[in-house]
């Protein structure tokens, strides 16, 4: 399948987060074994959101948010869950979407390995087990390889738009978008509308 160019991430992260949706996430691994997964769940943060890591500026830690797009922002978050972001918008602004869930498509039993489990519907439902079944943390950043490919055969999907999740600020804004079906989280809020 082909990657995603880095300048297809150069908009703002709520242009981005949707058409994520259907797209691959691979990686591969240092044993030459490719890992993927189908995105189908993302949410997006912009600078002027204060539900952002961005909002309050540069950082030491979000430095990687402002540019340039295509990179993958890691974190770690509630001290046990690791999260991958691909860094969007032009260079200098602070955006980028979250990969909140996946539906596995190679490499299931390296996935389960990390992961700890077998269950299938589990290893890529939710942020935190999705960059735990692709094994992601933040030495990840440099020197590793993972890309985004286009899927030319994936099948369209109702994208659909909601509240984010696990938030307590920036609430209002409808920037979490899924394609409904048994991979996306399980925390959903009420009365989704279609985008």
């Amino acid at each position: 399948m082909p990657r995603s160019p880095r300048r297809a991430f150069a908009r703002p992260a709520t242009e981005v987060a949707p058409d994520l949706l259907g797209q691959v996430l691979a990686r591969r691994l240092s044993d030459g074994r490719v890992l993927r997964a189908r995105i189908v769940e993302t949410e997006a943060y912009e600078q002027d959101d204060p539900a952002s890591h961005a909002y309050r500026g540069r950082t030491p830690r979000v430095r990687v948010m402002f540019g340039p797009p295509g990179h993958l922002y890691v974190y770690f978050t509630y001290g046990m869950h690791h999260c991958m972001n691909v860094v969007t918008g032009p260079k200098g602004t602070g955006s980028a979407v979250l990969l909140r869930a996946a539906q596995p498509l190679e490499g299931m039993d390296r996935m389960s390995v990390h992961r700890g489990t077998d269950r299938i519907l589990d290893l890529c439902r939710g942020p935190g087990r999705f960059a735990q079944a692709f094994d992601v943390d933040r030495s990840l950043v440099r020197g590793s390889e993972i890309w985004i490919e286009r899927d030319p055969t994936a099948v369209s999907a109702i994208v659909r738009s909601g509240p984010r999740i696990g938030i307590r600020v920036g609430t209002d804004r409808p920037w979490r978008f899924w394609i409904d079906g048994p991979w996306v989280s399980l925390s959903r809020p009420a009365a989704p509308s279609p985008r």
